[in-house]
């Protein structure tokens, strides 16, 4: 059996979390957002916020660690896997800061493909900002921007969910899979 392997994307503040809580509560298999974990273990290391001290260092660990779902999705007995972001929101964070990036992480985007990707835009009504999140609103603008040019320059079929309750975007969700 393949599995299929579908991004939930967005900027930050979206309720990316929020859906990928509400499809695990319904039973389906999830990988959760790593950027959090790989923030809070550089801050175990002394370093504040990774991405804005050492951004290609953060990128590579993002990347190999969203490469890590990927393959563990594949190996998985689901139908369907859920994830909380993909491998082009790393190339869509770097081109938001305006970094360069090793080739690689375009082959890495181009090598392992999703079946479906979901994308969140920018909701003044539920942002909010914490200790992990520092981009504000103006900022989760520009990055929505980021990862739909992103995306779409891997030639995704970007499938915008619409504004409401989690209960009402993960039936949106659920009812638009390819199956």
């Amino acid at each position: 059996m393949n599995t299929k392997r579908i991004v939930i994307t967005g900027g930050p503040g979206t309720g990316k979390s929020s859906l990928i809580n509400a499809l695990k509560q319904r039973g389906f298999v999830c990988f959760d957002e790593i950027s959090r974990q790989v923030t809070l273990e550089a801050r175990a290391n002394g370093v504040e916020q990774l991405f804005l001290t050492e951004p290609l260092l953060f990128s590579e660990l993002l990347l190999e660690g969203r490469l890590q779902q990927f393959k563990a999705a594949g190996e998985t007995k689901a139908k369907q896997v859920f994830l909380d972001r993909g491998l082009p929101d790393v190339l869509a964070y770097m081109d938001y800061v305006h970094l360069d990036y090793p080739s690689t992480f375009n082959e890495a985007c181009q090598t392992h493909r999703y079946d479906q990707v979901f994308v969140l835009a920018p909701w003044q009504d539920i942002f909010t900002s914490d200790a992990e999140r520092y981009e504000n609103f103006e900022q989760a603008i520009a990055i929505h921007e980021h990862l739909l040019k992103t995306y779409a320059g891997f030639k995704y079929e970007l499938i915008d969910v619409p504004f409401g309750s989690i209960e009402r975007r993960t039936d949106f969700i659920l009812e638009a899979l390819i199956l």
